[in-house]
């Protein structure tokens, strides 16, 4: 089969990946064989190609938001011929504290789609079958790719920062998680402030009906009860805690975090102002994402690469493009 393989995680920018012939992954208990349809491109898998996350192996197939048919290994949840999504972890060990104490995201011995297992950059793709997930209806295989880890961590953000129903939000950065969380405050009766560096994305939020929206550096008209930072910058985690009321919470969605500048606590953190991290999800999250997403009718903007254009598509996330989520389609 054909797969795009990253060999070396810090080859220049638009070599990060090899297209190659390799072998199709040999079906095994417990696991479902998925011919890829489409394939979500996530910052993540930037960071993995840029070598911000550390290598695991000495060759692998990234992608962890993976849309495929199942060719084998059905059960009676994923029945041969239907569609089934993978997502960011693809497994954990289900022994250590964190899975007795169903914070399974936070498993001592995960599995990670696209980085320690190979993953949906690829004609086949191998998961397990308790990690796939039964894709709803009414979203075709393009679109439903980035609901399957931007539209999951961004709700599971929402949950992080224990966002309420009419609480004020603020999204800062508005990439495809933030465009894709913000159909879910609203349907909460939440006011929406977005603050973001790109004029293209802060269009697409005025577009979708946030209360406000301002430049990375301002400050929201109103002070919030909860911050979702989606930018790696720590300086944007500052920005965001600066308009917090007392009692609120900033939740950083981002694998990878750049270094956080000196702050003033007595102005910023006091007053049980919290930062909380968000790390992986749980299928919990998942389903109930997916669930929202199906009667919400989340539909994201989507722009579609051919496998041998892979490099191209991660580089579409590394300059932030404005025509919506990359997707690789084999």
């Amino acid at each position: 089969m054909k797969a795009a393989v990253l060999v070396s995680p810090r080859t220049a920018p638009g070599r990060f990946l090899q297209i190659e012939e390799v072998p199709r992954p040999e079906p095994q208990a417990g696991y479902v064989l998925l011919r890829v349809l489409a394939c979500g491109v996530c910052r993540t898998d930037l960071h993995i190609a840029e070598g911000d996350l550390p290598p695991v192996r000495p060759q692998l197939i990234p992608g962890h938001q993976i849309v495929g048919e199942v060719a084998d290994g059905a059960t009676a949840e994923l029945p041969l011929g239907s569609r089934a999504g993978v997502s960011w972890i693809g497994g954990v060990d289900g022994d250590c504290w964190y899975c007795h104490h169903n914070m399974e995201n936070l498993c001592d011995h995960p599995t990670f789609t696209g980085y320690t297992v190979n993953g949906g950059y690829a004609e086949y793709a191998l998961a397990r079958a308790d990690f796939c997930f039964p894709l709803p209806d009414g979203f075709d295989n393009v679109h439903v790719a980035p609901l399957l880890c931007a539209g999951i961590i961004g709700f599971r953000s929402l949950r992080v920062a224990g966002v309420e129903p009419g609480e004020r939000v603020g999204l800062y950065g508005f990439g495809s998680s933030a465009s894709l969380a913000i159909a879910v405050l609203q349907s909460w009766k939440c006011e929406v402030y977005v603050a973001t560096r790109g004029e293209n994305h802060r269009q697409t939020a005025v577009s979708l009906g946030a209360t406000w929206v301002g430049k990375e550096d301002e400050r929201p008209p109103a002070k919030l009860d909860r911050a979702i930072t989606f930018a790696p910058s720590g300086k944007v985690v500052v920005s965001a805690l600066s308009a917090l009321r007392k009692g609120g919470v900033v939740a950083i969605n981002a694998i990878h975090l750049d270094q956080m500048p000196a702050f003033d606590y007595d102005k910023l953190l006091w007053g049980e102002r919290q930062i909380r991290s968000v790390a992986n999800m749980t299928r919990q999250d998942a389903r109930d994402f997916l669930a929202i997403a199906q009667q919400l009718r989340i539909h994201p903007q989507v722009v579609a690469f051919p496998l041998q254009d892979a490099n191209q598509a991660l580089l579409a996330v590394k300059e932030e493009t404005e025509r919506g989520s990359a997707v690789i389609v084999p």
